[in-house]
């Protein structure tokens, strides 16, 4: 393997599917790069069958990593890893994209043996010094040497902060994704016929954020507004369940009301088309708000914030917390919305990613 490469980090959901356009961009490209599995998401429903349904070539690496319920001791584990992978090839460039753990393992590691590191969606804030993912994304941008910001906005911020590395703004991966691969879910997927669901007829939620699903009473007030919707306008309400949430679902004793309907996890291609056709999504999680917002799919936030502040201002999505009647209320008002929303996304971060990754290989 080319030591005059790229390695791109992934371990998660949201990496693999935002990395995939840059992964094919490479690919026509012709452009030398490898790929780093983390194992952080471990199961295969959470893992290799992303690479499978998106068509993408597994990883050729894999860091040695064995599931932990501390996320120190997790993170420290894909550190160890992904640096002893990098030591043998030692890449011109380490990408990492996102604010999950593995991501911030894959920076430290690269930081640390002083190979050069680009963050893919960088500049993104929540505000939340709850969230793990919000210490994740300020480290791993202070310690960038490229950071590629999605938009102006993000750019205004990391710069507020005096980062240390160059700023390039070059749009959201998550538009190239969203386009590519609905085309080969269109194809590809059954899902719809197999949860015997017609289009605008149901809504879809998942919940999978720490501070939502470990605590008993948020995640207890997420399933009452939940049905609380489903009741009230009598679609509905398919939860694909994320390993996490079902276990401290048990873990809690807590009961599923009626109208809640909880089904395993969904591959992306299911998911993306599950979305597409549902009326609303409920959700706490970023990634999938994107793609909602570019699905032209009402959206309510089940968090007291959410980094994707474009999509509030457009109208695409609402903030509406864990309370069981304000998940109702918002709930109401976005499925009343129409769907004529501006996508705020810009695109052509893979052509622009790629091009600044073949500038650095092609120097001393």
């Amino acid at each position: 393997m080319s030591k005059n490469s790229v390695a791109i980090v992934t371990g998660t959901r949201p990496s693999i599917i935002k990395f995939s356009p840059l992964i094919r961009e490479f690919e026509s490209r012709k452009i030398p790069f490898f790929l780093i599995h983390s194992g952080q998401h471990y199961s295969y429903n959470m893992d290799r069958i992303f690479y499978d349904q998106l068509n993408l070539k597994p990883p050729r690496l894999r860091a040695c990593f064995q599931p932990s319920s501390y996320p120190g001791e997790q993170t420290a584990a894909m550190l160890r890893g992904i640096e002893r992978i990098l030591m043998e090839v030692r890449p011109k460039l380490v990408l990492v994209g996102g604010d999950a753990n593995t991501n911030l393992a894959g920076a430290l590691a690269a930081r640390k043996l002083d190979l050069i590191l680009g963050h893919v969606e960088a500049g993104l804030r929540s505000f939340d010094w709850r969230m793990p993912e919000e210490h994740n994304r300020i480290i791993i941008d202070h310690i960038s040497d490229y950071l590629y910001v999605p938009s102006s906005e993000a750019k205004r911020q990391v710069e507020s902060e005096s980062v240390h590395g160059e700023v390039f703004v070059v749009g959201n991966p998550i538009v190239e994704a969203v386009s590519e691969n609905l085309k080969i879910a269109s194809r590809k997927s059954k899902v719809m016929s197999l949860l015997s669901l017609r289009q605008d007829e149901y809504l879809v939620c998942t919940s999978h954020r720490k501070e939502n699903v470990d605590d008993k009473n948020n995640l207890k007030s997420i399933l009452n507004g939940l049905a609380r919707v489903s009741e009230r306008t009598h679609l509905r309400a398919i939860f694909p369940v994320h390993p996490r949430t079902l276990k401290r679902i048990l873990e809690f004793s807590l009961a599923v009301p009626d109208g809640v309907e909880l089904i395993n996890p969904l591959g992306y291609m299911d998911f993306l088309v599950l979305v597409s056709n549902s009326r609303l999504l409920l959700t706490d999680s970023g990634g999938a708000v994107e793609e909602a917002c570019i699905l032209k799919v009402p959206c309510v936030t089940i968090r007291d914030n959410i980094e994707w502040t474009e999509t509030l201002r457009v109208g695409a999505n609402v903030v509406a917390g864990v309370d069981p009647e304000n998940i109702l209320r918002k709930s109401l008002r976005m499925i009343s919305r129409k769907r004529n929303w501006r996508v705020p996304f810009r695109k052509g971060a893979p052509k622009k990613i790629a091009d600044h990754a073949l500038r650095l290989l092609q120097t001393s």
